[in-house]
């Protein structure tokens, strides 16, 4: 896949940088929204749904796959990135059909995949969900470019919108997705990853020094409920 597809003129430099780190991506977006009561992979954002949205920035990269774990039996959502998988061979469409299991039978479905292709230049993951709307092209090329053995998020959890609009309210850090860590690693967590138990909890066992972290508050805020929605939509965060 030449980096043409991706990139031109002036970023070709910041392209080349990024394709020799060796990297591959998985996109977590097989959840089934029973809180929002929509599917958030198809809410939309700059005219596009936001698996598309996602994929894209994943793309931006130049991995050397793109690994998207998507619900079973859910036409709309295959669908809406069939077209992008028949663009870039390095894209992958996983089917999840324990969705309602946790994050962690997703993640170990994309890390399969990713072994699947037997690739021994791959020496990274980056993972990434679907629902932080704020994320951007500069975040995800900053998690790259961290030499540590997981380069993590960090940013505030989102509080219920009434509860901290008129008052200071103490906010949890959160240290988490989108991420990027060893993929020898992540193979070796693999049979760890159990229910709701993804890579949190093991990321805390690390010694700090093999932690790094991109602060970015904008990673605040997903979509998880009919309130967020709004607010995101009001803040054209999302498209009306």
């Amino acid at each position: 896949m030449s980096k043409s597809a991706f990139t031109e003129g002036t970023e070709h430099t910041e392209s080349t940088e990024r394709q020799s780190q060796n990297h591959a991506v998985i996109i977590l977006a097989s959840g089934l929204s029973q809180r929002l009561g929509q599917p958030k992979q198809m809410l939309f954002k700059n005219g596009e749904p936001l698996i598309t949205y996602m994929t894209r920035l994943a793309i931006t990269t130049n991995p050397q796959a793109i690994v998207i774990v998507i619900p079973d039996n859910h036409r709309l959502i295959a669908s809406a990135i069939t077209e992008l998988a028949d663009q870039y061979p390095a894209v992958q469409i996983v089917m999840n059909s324990q969705a309602d299991t946790g994050m962690a039978h997703s993640l170990s479905l994309g890390i399969e995949t990713i072994t699947a292709f037997e690739s021994t230049s791959i020496d990274r993951v980056l993972i990434i969900g679907v629902d932080q709307v704020l994320l951007d092209e500069h975040h995800i090329t900053a998690l790259l470019a961290g030499k540590q053995t997981v380069v993590a998020s960090h940013y505030h959890n989102w509080q219920p919108l009434e509860k901290h609009q008129n008052r200071d309210e103490t906010v949890s850090d959160i240290i988490g997705l989108p991420l990027a860590i060893n993929y020898k690693l992540l193979k070796q967590w693999q049979s760890e990853l159990i229910g709701d138990k993804g890579l949190r909890h093991l990321i805390r066992g690390l010694p700090a020094e093999k932690i790094g972290r991109v602060d970015n508050n904008q990673l605040s805020y997903d979509i998880d409920t009919p309130e967020q929605l709004t607010y995101a939509k009001q803040q054209g965060w999302l498209d009306s």
